[in-house]
Order: C-alpha cells, then sequence, then structure tokens
C-alpha cells in the first residue's frame, strides 16, 4: 500500500517530533527537514530494541547525529519490559505482521503525546524510510496515535522517496554510523544469530 501524502508542502510545518529509531535512517530525514526550513526535535523511544546493549548503541548514535546538528534530542527510556506486555501472544509473528502494527502504534502513541507535552503540533517516524516495514501499517498506527492524542497531528510521509534511501546510505557512510542487521526486537533476529 502506498503511503498517503498529508500534505505536498511543509508551509504549515515549522516544527515537528521526529520519532527516530536509529540515526542512519533518520539523517537523510533530518538533513531534508532543515533544507526545507523544517526543524526537528529528535524524540527516541524504542523499548522494542534488544538486547539492552544495541539499544545503548543505537541511542548513542542517534544523539551523536542530533548533537552535530546541534537539534534538541529527547530519549525517553528503554521500558522494555512495558513492550513485551503491548506485544504478548505476538511472538511468532512474521516480520511485518501484526506484531509489528502493534509496536508501531505504542512508539507513535508516545510520540503524539510527547509531541503535546511540548507543544508540537505535528509528530511522524523514521519507521517510514524502512524498506523492510510496511508503510499501511505505520500510516494506521499514526494516525491511531492522533485519535488517542487530542492535538497530535501525524505528518504521514514516505520517506524512502525522492532519493532520501539513497542519501541515507551516503551519510551512514559519512557519519561513520553504526548500521544494524535487524529491526531491533528479539523476535526479528534470525534463529542463527541467537
Amino acid at each position: 500500500m502506498k503511503m498517503v501524502e498529508t500534505l505536498n508542502t511543509t508551509e504549515d510545518i515549522k516544527h515537528v517530533l521526529l520519532h527516530a529509531c536509529c540515526a542512519p535512517c533518520s539523517s537523510a530525514i533530518v538533513e531534508w527537514m532543515l533544507a526545507n526550513d523544517v526543524r526537528p526535535t529528535i524524540y527516541y523511544y524504542n523499548p522494542n530494541i534488544f538486547p539492552l546493549e544495541e539499544y545503548e548503541i543505537r541511542k548513542n548514535e542517534s544523539k551523536r547525529h542530533a548533537e552535530s546538528l546541534g537539534l534538541e534530542w529527547i530519549d525517553d527510556d528503554w521500558r522494555h519490559d512495558e513492550w513485551l506486555a503491548c506485544v504478548a501472544g505476538l511472538e511468532g509473528e512474521p516480520e511485518r505482521g501484526s506484531r509489528c502494527a502493534r509496536c508501531f502504534e505504542l512508539r507513535l502513541t508516545a510520540a503524539a503525546r510527547k509531541a503535546v507535552e511540548l507543544g508540537i503540533n505535528w509528530f511522524t517516524t523514521t519507521l517510514a524510510s524502512s524498506r523492510w516495514k510496511r508503510l499501511d501499517q505505520i500510516e494506521n498506527a499514526g494516525h491511531a496515535a492522533e485519535i488517542a492524542v487530542p492535538g497530535a497531528r501525524f505528518w504521514a510521509r514516505n520517506w524512502r522517496k525522492g532519493g532520501l534511501q539513497e542519501r541515507r546510505n551516503q551519510l551512514l557512510k559519512e557519519y561513520g554510523f553504526y548500521n544494524q542487521l535487524y529491526c531491533g526486537c528479539e523476535f526479528s533476529m534470525r534463529k542463527d544469530d541467537n
């Protein structure tokens, strides 16, 4: 399913809370935003990432990237037990299945709450930059978060388009980012990785 663009222009979005899953995925998006006069506040909330060491590596890379650009960066802590409770019963689901949809909704609802708390009208996510994720699940999760959190508006955008995927790969090398090999949750790891 093709993600519907909420806006064709950024003229009414000047500040956005960007839920970031990792530095590689956010780098080209942040660059595009800054070039289009949109100021992102980076929000790192990823309780799905496992193990804790992996979480810390990704978190530190995201923070390093934001700091290098002088951007506000917010860590909303790991809280992996809450995430496990959220996806309980869906552990055996395949990638792109209902476990992922529930995970996206949890994370984007947290992002919507944080945006409202900070007085930022719009929120979006780097999850929509990954070719390994279903755009319809991300869009549905973002719109569910809008409903759950009055005052929050989801900027549904396909961040794969416009050369951003290629630019992501260039920035990954330029910054020397750690590049993970799985989405982050223990259920997405290949059996032989354990």
